[in-house]
């Protein structure tokens, strides 16, 4: 498959710290963990390397420290495909995080530390404005600072270029943000802290798409977990079923493989609907693995997965 338009990341690299144990520790306690990884990770790095392992043409824009967290960011987008316009800054650090995850259930706690990652600014986008012109899709998140975000969703808007807000981590957002999205992609707590509205259910999940959509997104797709995810317009509301790749392993990152799955379908001209069925294909293979960026799947994989189901 031709890798389609080109896709534009704004976002942060962390390096995950990753723990293992039966349960997280009590405040003063310490406790044995069954197991330590460290790996590339990061939202935005993440949906990049989602991207750009499906074929994507990719671009990762960012700031990193000048350390050996930036080797690893370096080395693990040129293992996905992505290219990378990476602002050096070596008065900081590149970001970290410390990621707890439930033994038995997969489940995960996070901490980040962005790092240099926080220093981008609005002059760092309009640096690169030439770059976010040019793209097909351009997507962004939370995790570097919103005004920064806000002027990238701004310059892609004004060229043209289809645009996708993955709201997380939770926060408020300014207003005048929602109408810049062509697409928007919180999952059920985000959209709780969005909207003030309990999402417990499809239903829920609709009724909070409608205040969404109200102050003024394009589209909205809460993912749901488990129970896939929605695509909800003023005209359209489509419940998408989770796609079943293989027992759970770690939920760490699927929200980031959904993310650049849509955007990868989006690039190459797949309509909503199937572009999100896509993109449950890509999360409902990632929860199968270890790992954050490398769980990732091919195409192949992917094509595979929903051929079956």
């Amino acid at each position: 498959m031709a890798p389609g338009k080109p896709i534009v990341i704004l976002g942060v690299f962390v390096a995950d710290t990753a723990y293992r144990a039966r349960r997280q520790p009590r405040m003063g306690e310490t406790i044995l963990g069954n197991s330590f990884k460290l790996g590339p990770g990061g939202k935005g790095s993440n949906q990049a390397v989602a991207a750009g392992k499906l074929g994507a043409d990719t671009t990762f824009l960012t700031r990193l420290g000048v350390d050996a967290f930036a080797d690893m960011a370096k080395r693990t987008w040129k293992d996905a495909g992505v290219k990378s316009a990476v602002i050096d800054t070596p008065g900081s650090y590149t970001g970290a995080a410390y990621i707890f995850v439930e033994e038995e259930t997969g489940n995960n706690a996070i901490i980040v530390s962005p790092g240099a990652a926080m220093l981008i600014s609005p002059a760092d986008i309009e640096a690169n404005a030439g770059l976010i012109r040019g793209a097909g899709v351009f997507v962004t998140q939370l995790e570097q600072p919103i005004d920064a975000a806000l002027r990238a969703l701004e310059i892609a808007r004004g060229a043209g270029v289809v645009t996708i807000l993955n709201p997380a981590p939770a926060a408020k957002l300014p207003d005048g943000i929602y109408s810049l999205c062509d697409y928007l992609t919180p999952n059920e707590t985000e959209t709780e802290e969005l909207t003030g509205l309990k999402v417990a259910s499809v239903d829920d999940a609709r009724v909070a798409g409608d205040r969404l959509l109200e102050k003024g997104a394009g589209t909205v797709i809460v993912t749901l977990g488990d129970k896939g995810a929605l695509l909800h317009t003023r005209g359209r509301s489509e419940h998408v079923p989770a796609i079943t790749a293989g027992p759970v392993v770690e939920t760490t990152g699927a929200g980031d493989a959904f993310n650049g799955g849509f955007a990868a379908a989006l690039s190459r001209g797949v309509e909503p609907l199937q572009a999100v069925r896509f993109a449950c294909a890509v999360a409902g293979i990632s929860v199968t693995r270890q790992g954050t960026a490398p769980s990732m799947p091919t195409l192949q994989e992917v094509e595979a997965i929903l051929s079956r189901n």
